[in-house]
């Protein structure tokens, strides 16, 4: 099947100023137009793959800006407005005094055909989550599938639309949903409601959702999942360890806790006595990795994976490519070369000293080398990405999303991403890769989970409980957290009491 595109561009295009639209009109690559943005003050762009091309030398007025939104929809909670039956989304940016003064008019596009290279996992009734970066296709992807879903398989498919992103703007969705329902959601902070409304008032045999990024979409999901329902949906995250490493998503996959062994079980399994498990069944029983718009990496049974992963055991994904309008599975192999795709081996949780070499990008090397040192942490900071398993770098890069972290991502190297650039954050991101060697003296461990826990606490201000520990560790643990001038307390009964450390507001 050959992809066809529909992108109602001529619609986008009517809302701007003559003397802008004109030279856009003139451009040779305006098919592959993605966005326009329009900034007080500022030369009016049209950005494109690769390149932005000013439109016009004259500075943007308030008249330009209102001229735009005179001819488009209402904005919403979300700062977002769309055009009638269309799939453009234009976005604004206000002042202090909440007028408008900027715009970005994003050019949205129907692509038929391109949920095929999953085609067989649709029909299967199992549920599906799409993971991926940004502008990857997974909206598309989803928009796609519910028509499929809908028009070929015959079946009651309900689309949650939260700003309007799959069906578009208006009362009427976008023909690209096919016989689709499609409830609107008011705000953001109500699509786990609408959600629920949704199963309880009309019946559907599929929700599609996009975008599931806080705690109470993630329990609506369980629930409809509980009910019989297929759900497909996306959620934030590239990659499925980026999922695992989000508390606040990981119930989608089952969700991780921290399990003691008795000392027969432990020898059994090899392991040391706490461990991390899966703690529920997943709510997706399919998760697929959307690499790029032809090629995607399929985990076919979640659960298996979680928990193969939580062992330390290596596990590929079947990477599928659509090539001349045909799906072919590419052989596992190795880490791939430029161009290539290679399923890899993801690595949350080991038991084997296995040494990860690990690229820092934007972040303090000094600092990454002594997290490692206090973490003893089975890691080989490299300079080149070619030599790179893992790249660590800020929250600040990565919104930038400069060369070399998207071609980590389109290598299919993990990415991860530290809030701020500490000591603290650096062990976290550590402690999450890998526990702590066997051989560490317990007491040693206690005090650096502490010390990581200060650092956050002093960083973000947000509380931290630790984990439980005897009476002679816990009085160490209120004596480090008072000397960093925080409060604690110990909380819970033996043998699971635990200290809990957090600022005092009132100090």
């Amino acid at each position: 099947m050959q992809k066809e595109i529909v992108d109602d561009l001529e619609q986008l295009l009517t809302t701007l100023a003559p003397d802008i639209v004109e030279p856009l009109r003139r451009q040779e690559g305006i098919p592959e137009l993605l966005e326009i943005v329009l900034d007080l003050g500022r030369h009016p762009e049209a950005r494109f793959p690769g390149q932005e091309v000013v439109l016009n030398l004259r500075e943007v007025t308030f008249d330009d800006l209102q001229y735009v939104v005179s001819r488009i929809g209402a904005f919403g909670d979300d700062n977002r407005a769309g055009i009638e039956r269309t799939l453009h989304r234009i976005s604004a940016i206000r002042n202090r005094q909440g007028r408008i003064i900027g715009l970005t008019l994003r050019v949205g596009r129907a692509i038929y055909g391109t949920m095929v290279i999953i085609q067989d996992i649709v029909q299967s009734g199992k549920s599906i989550l799409l993971l991926g970066r940004p502008g990857v296709g997974k909206t598309t992807m989803l928009r796609e599938v519910a028509r499929v879903l809908a028009d070929d398989l015959g079946k009651r498919v309900i689309v949650v639309d939260t700003s309007n992103e799959i069906a578009g703007d208006g009362d009427i969705p976008h023909p690209a949903i096919g016989h689709a329902r499609r409830m609107q959601v008011p705000t953001p902070a109500l699509q786990h409601a609408v959600m629920i409304e949704a199963v309880e008032n009309h019946m559907p045999e599929v929700i599609v959702i996009d975008e599931i990024g806080t705690e109470l979409d993630a329990a609506a999901a369980r629930t409809i999942a509980e009910r019989g329902v297929q759900l497909v949906a996306t959620a934030h995250g590239n990659t499925l360890d980026n999922l695992m490493m989000n508390p606040t998503l990981a119930d989608l996959i089952g969700g991780i806790q921290s399990v003691t062994l008795g000392d027969e079980e432990a020898r059994r399994r090899g392991t040391q006595k706490t461990v991390l498990e899966r703690k529920a069944p997943p709510t997706f029983d399919v998760l697929v990795e959307i690499q790029g718009w032809d090629q995607v990496a399929v985990h076919d049974n979640v659960a298996e994976v979680v928990d193969s992963i939580l062992r330390g055991q290596p596990i590929t994904a079947e990477v599928r490519r659509l090539q001349d309008g045909e799906v072919k599975i590419l052989e596992p192999r190795g880490r791939a070369r430029p161009g290539e795709a290679a399923p890899r081996s993801l690595r949350l949780v080991t038991n084997q000293p296995e040494v990860t070499r690990l690229l820092p990008f934007g972040i303090s090397r000094d600092r990454l080398e002594q997290a490692v040192r206090s973490m003893q942490a089975p890691v080989y900071l490299v300079r080149d990405l070619r030599q790179a398993d893992m790249v660590m770098t800020s929250k600040a890069y990565y919104r930038r999303k400069p060369q070399i972290l998207k071609e980590a991502e389109d290598r299919g190297i993990p990415v991860y991403v530290l809030r701020s650039n500490t000591v603290g954050q650096m062990q976290q991101g550590l402690a999450s890769m890998y526990q702590p060697p066997a051989a560490a003296n317990p007491v040693d461990l206690a005090i650096r989970e502490a010390e990581s826990a200060i650092n956050k606490v002093l960083s973000e201000g947000e509380p931290m409980e630790l984990s439980p520990q005897n009476a002679y560790v816990r009085r160490l643990q209120h004596q480090l957290a008072e000397k960093n001038n925080l409060s604690s307390a110990s909380e819970g009964r033996e043998p699971n009491r635990r200290v809990k450390i957090y600022k005092d507001e009132r100090g």
